[in-house]
């Protein structure tokens, strides 16, 4: 090859990767900005009102919240014990035993005293086989609801949810998820403070649990993590939740509602059918669809999304896990993305379609593959001796530099605006996580999604992967 061809290529690849890197700053910029005002327009909004009429008006409108288990003996009945006790008027819980091999539904049934009831399904309605619906003969846990079912996978068992309730709103958690009492109240009033536009869908902020201290169902102190993938996933949850999410929904184009803790308008989502059986995907997929929807029929609608730290969750303490968790995710990512390949850059979906969908494609999907292969580039650039070293040290430490300081902000921005950690040590702790993250849990990351990719596009079998718990600290 001519070598002025081949540095004129070389030439261009610097370029493309100084556009890219420049993009993705201003685009991180903007995010930050966004979700700044964002935060500050709900803390404001919501500054006055007393929810605690809301809770105790029998004109509330109701909620059933879907929490599918399978195999959770260990926690079942104080996690269910916890869903009981939120400050609300008008609400069910609804526990889908999704073919548990463990004494799940036996522990419930002694635990809340359940009995055999009938009730009718739509037989049209695409589930697997019910083998029992049953209710407390007690009074003080009639808001409890037990479906036994044979095992379909958790989309199935929600969209069981969504059938059998007869409520207005639908709430889709985790059932092993830790809801703080007042929680309901904050999703009815996102629900209710539209007058213009229909709300079809609340997500809200997911914090982390490990090594807090859980006392019946409650959440009595806020503690960080002990184990060091739990702190980096905290730091990563803070910037995604409180930054990326945030800003997402402050120009109304958010496309993913949390499966551990999303409200949905019941009609609309059984009028789209519910949850996708065939993706690991199926909180991000039911957004596009629902969105989809609405779009289609030029019908007002938005997708609020609440930051009050209302949903505490445990999540993985071993690398096992998290690869397995974010190869899941990588391959919903991917399967979702395909399916709705139309909306790429459509100005049909407005916003949907020219920013939030190639976000999604490039940095969610495309960035983790180009940041695996690029390190490859840079080892084969280094053996065949043309690697320009003074722009790649230059680049890396930008990015480097960018990246710690973006941390840096979600970190201060979560004391400045909920102040869960209070402790100095704590947020020095969490500061050099965010040191040390690009070189240690990132690559990790990254790699799993690569992983995740490559299963779903070499078509190789795989589920959900094991999600053994270790359970929450007892007070």
């Amino acid at each position: 090859m001519d070598s002025g061809l081949f540095n004129l290529i070389l030439e261009y690849i610097n370029i493309v990767f100084l556009v890219f890197t420049v993009v993705l700053f201003s685009l991180f910029t903007i995010m930050g900005y966004l979700s700044t005002r964002n935060s500050l327009h709900y803390k404001n909004k919501n500054s006055f009102g007393d929810l605690s009429k809301v809770m105790a008006s029998p004109l509330a409108p109701g909620i059933t919240i879907i929490a599918p288990a399978f195999n959770e003996g260990l926690t079942i009945v104080e996690n269910i014990r916890s869903l009981l006790s939120l400050q609300y008027v008008n609400y069910e819980v609804m526990v889908v035993n999704d073919g548990s091999k463990d004494d799940t539904l036996q522990k419930m049934i002694d635990a809340y005293d359940l009995e055999l009831v009938e009730r009718d399904i739509d037989p049209n309605w695409p589930c697997k086989p019910l083998r029992g619906i049953y209710k407390s003969k007690q009074r003080s846990f009639s808001k409890l609801t037990v479906i036994d079912k044979e095992n379909g996978g958790k989309s199935d068992a929600l969209n069981t949810g969504i059938q059998l309730s007869e409520m207005k709103y639908v709430g889709c958690i985790d059932v092993d998820c830790l809801l703080l009492p007042e929680a309901l109240l904050h999703v009815v009033k996102s629900f209710y403070q539209r007058s213009q536009k229909r709300v079809i869908a609340v997500g809200g902020v997911i914090r982390i649990a490990n090594s807090c201290k859980i006392s019946g169902g409650k959440l009595e102190e806020i503690r960080l993590p002990k184990n060091w993938l739990a702190k980096f996933q905290l730091l990563e949850y803070s910037r995604s939740f409180l930054l990326g999410r945030m800003a997402w929904g402050r120009i109304d184009s958010l496309l993913i509602i949390s499966g551990a803790f999303g409200f949905f308008d019941r009609e609309i989502a059984l009028t789209v059918g519910g949850y996708d059986t065939g993706t690991v995907g199926e909180d991000m997929e039911i957004v596009f669809r629902m969105r989809r929807y609405m779009h289609e029929r030029d019908i007002p609608y938005t997708v609020e999304y609440i930051p009050d730290p209302l949903c505490w969750t445990e999540v993985p303490e071993s690398t096992k896990i998290l690869v397995n968790q974010r190869d899941r995710w990588a391959r919903g990512n991917l399967e979702t993305l395909f399916t709705h390949k139309d909306m790429f850059f459509n100005p049909k979906f407005g916003r949907l379609g020219m920013l939030s969908y190639p976000y999604w494609f490039f940095y969610e999907w495309l960035s983790p593959l180009l940041e695996f292969f690029g390190f490859f580039t840079v080892i084969l650039f280094y053996y065949l001796g043309i690697i320009n070293w003074d722009f790649f040290i230059a680049i890396t430490l930008a990015v480097y530099s960018f990246s710690v300081m973006y941390s840096f902000y979600a970190i201060l921005w979560d004391v400045y605006s909920y102040n869960q950690y209070k402790k100095t040590r704590d947020i020095l702790t969490l500061m050099f996580c965010a040191i040390i993250e690009p070189l240690t849990f990132h690559p990790l990351v990254v790699w799993s999604a690569v992983r995740g990719n490559y299963k779903k596009l070499f078509k190789v079998k795989s589920g959900w992967g094991s999600q053994v718990r270790k359970g929450f600290a007892k007070a």
